[in-house]
């Protein structure tokens, strides 16, 4: 009888923890399955993809949901990036004229590279135009681009009588003029060789300033002279963007408040036809920014305003005063045209002179050229300008193979340029013969290196129909001088900022070690995230280029996962038999899509 008293109501408490824990386990279980789901089936694929489309299109608004969305993209979890909308074809961040026009426009400060910081730069795929076919093949397209890859007609209906530009049919075509040849740049280079040495190989490299649609220098190419020509986003729009399509190298570009990102002693040749840069103006600064430019022994010309031009006479006197303060050579003055040389050796700037021009400080680095404000003054020459004036550098093509004096600056610097030098040849062919990489066919003709170093890789596709825009790293070693007196063409930047150019400008484009153009050399950290150095590859990138990368096999297998949002095709290829180290590489297609 006693037993049947045990089940007493706290004698029951025991049955409802059990039944508390039992409830407690099946919602556990349903969590893990639950998780299984999302992991292992579509359904979860379905919904991290509905997700994520929510977080692209929100990601421009919200810094969280982009960094979210980008943490995705990293972690292969993803779909395809959104693509921009259609008023974004010409999209670029840093020269954007809605937001730079809100800019002070002392000195052309507005029209200089302003970029957004990150978190207001929308993660989307830039979209080609309605109607683009892919690019007309050099040599052809010196002459011809097709119209609907940049349907814009101001400088055709603006400039067309001075031979910049015509539409014809489906096509614009380029009969060679400018405002100051308008017969033609042919006709007008044989001019200059009167009185400059263009043939031969003693003039290699060139800048023309506010180049237009950049016949001068597409046409110097013939006498294997090669120019890279700038001009600002500004009225004439697209003139950088048709020089690219045509194939000529070009950047966008402004002298304004600051240095040109260019070394010191990098060009040749200066060349500005009716650039209407104000020279004398600000104490002559824009006058030694183009004299820390020029090499020892190079020429400068200057065609059209203020050279012997109707109400500027005052303009004229003044240049050539400055001229004579820095000891310039006259060479002639024809027309409206004046070609001066720059002396060899040191300065011969007086401490007095008409103008009260000054040199500057020896602290001053003179190649230091990355967000670098204007001086005052003239850039010393340093102990090695003698060795690489003009005349005194080998000639065009003997310098490509031999290591120039700046190379010294680099510790052990002519064995590591030779070993370089062989390094990209093996590589190149490895490339060439075991990858089948399009380097050497009509198909590649605007490349792009982003971590240059010496330029071994393109010394060694100098034969092929191309040329090759170098890019160095404002952080890494100062080589972008031994580039230029190689007869190669480059500037500085910092990937972790977009490049000034127009979309779809290169075939091309090749980096190695990728990774290390983002981290910084002190703490190793990250500046900045690989997401968004390769959403600005793809702007820069043609529809059907190549991007090729090398880089260690951890991070390479990390841009094949990220590759697929960009609507490339990758594959991963080992590094050549005969190279040193864990390098592996990445080839990657940018497909071809449209806006639906």
């Amino acid at each position: 009888m006693g037993h049947i008293n045990l089940t007493s109501p706290k004698q029951r408490t025991p049955t409802r923890k059990w039944q508390l824990l039992d409830f407690i386990s099946m919602i556990f279980f349903a969590i893990v399955l639950l998780f299984f789901l999302l992991i292992f089936t579509p359904l979860g694929d379905s919904l991290a993809a509905s997700g994520t489309q929510a977080l692209i299109r929100s990601n421009a608004a919200d810094p969280k949901q982009r960094h979210a969305l980008v943490a995705l993209i990293e972690a292969g979890k993803h779909p395809t990036i959104e693509s921009c909308s259609g008023d974004a074809v010409d999209y670029m961040p840093c020269e954007d004229p809605t937001r730079n026009s809100q800019l002070s426009r002392e000195m052309n400060y507005y029209r200089e590279r302003h970029c957004p910081v990150v978190d207001e730069t929308p993660l989307c795929l830039v979209p080609p135009p309605k109607g683009y076919h892919v690019p007309i093949q050099w040599p052809e397209s010196l002459h011809k681009i097709w119209h609907e890859n940049m349907p814009y007609n101001k400088l055709a209906d603006r400039k067309g009588h001075q031979g910049w530009m015509k539409k014809d049919g489906p096509y614009f075509i380029f009969p060679g003029g400018g405002t100051m040849f308008p017969d033609g740049a042919t006709q007008y280079i044989a001019k200059l060789k009167q009185y400059i040495p263009i043939s031969g190989g003693a003039l290699r490299t060139a800048l023309d300033m506010g180049c237009g649609v950049a016949s001068f220098g597409g046409h110097l190419l013939e006498d294997n002279i090669l120019t890279l020509s700038f001009a600002p986003r500004d009225s004439h729009k697209s003139q950088i963007q048709f020089a690219l399509e045509r194939g000529i190298p070009a950047l966008v570009l402004m002298l304004g408040t600051r240095r040109l990102p260019f070394p010191a002693s990098s060009f040749d040749l200066i060349h500005c036809s009716r650039c209407l840069i104000p020279f004398t103006a600000y104490n002559a600064t824009y006058f030694m920014e183009v004299d820390r430019l020029l090499r020892p022994g190079g020429y400068l010309v200057i065609s059209g305003p203020p050279v012997q031009w109707a109400k500027q006479d005052k303009e004229w006197a003044d240049l050539q005063a400055v001229a004579r303060a820095l000891c310039y050579e006259l060479i002639v003055v024809d027309g409206n045209t004046v070609i001066w040389k720059k002396p060899v050796g040191e300065s011969c700037l007086q401490t007095q002179n008409e103008l009260g021009l000054e040199l500057c400080d020896e602290s001053d680095d003179p190649s230091s050229a990355w967000y670098v404000k204007l001086k005052k003054c003239v850039s010393q020459t340093s102990a090695i300008n003698g060795d690489i004036a003009v005349g005194a550098i080998s000639k065009w093509p003997q310098r490509l193979k031999q290591a120039p004096a700046r190379a010294t600056l680099i510790k052990n610097g002519n064995d590591v340029f030779e070993a370089d030098t062989r390094r990209w040849e093996r590589r190149v062919a490895y490339y060439k013969n075991s990858l089948n990489l399009k380097l050497g066919t009509p198909a590649v003709r605007n490349v792009m290196d982003m971590n240059a170093f010496f330029g071994g890789f393109a010394a060694a596709i100098s034969s092929d129909p191309l040329w090759v825009m170098h890019v160095v790293a404002d952080r890494k070693p100062s080589t972008l001088g031994v580039i230029y007196d190689r007869g190669l063409i480059g500037v500085y930047h910092d990937w972790c900022e977009p490049f000034s150019s127009y979309p779809r400008t290169y075939d091309f484009i090749h980096v190695v070690a990728i990774e290390s153009l983002i981290k910084d050399p002190v703490t190793g950290k990250n500046r900045c995230n690989i997401v968004d150095v390769l959403v600005e590859m793809d702007r820069l990138l043609r529809p059907e280029g190549t991007v090729v990368v090398r880089d260690s096999p951890e991070f390479i297998a990390k841009l094949d996962r990220i590759s697929s949002s960009l609507r490339w095709k990758s594959t991963i290829h080992d590094k050549e038999p005969e190279s040193q180290g864990r390098d592996r590489i990445l080839v990657a297609t940018k497909t071809y899509w449209t806006l639906p």
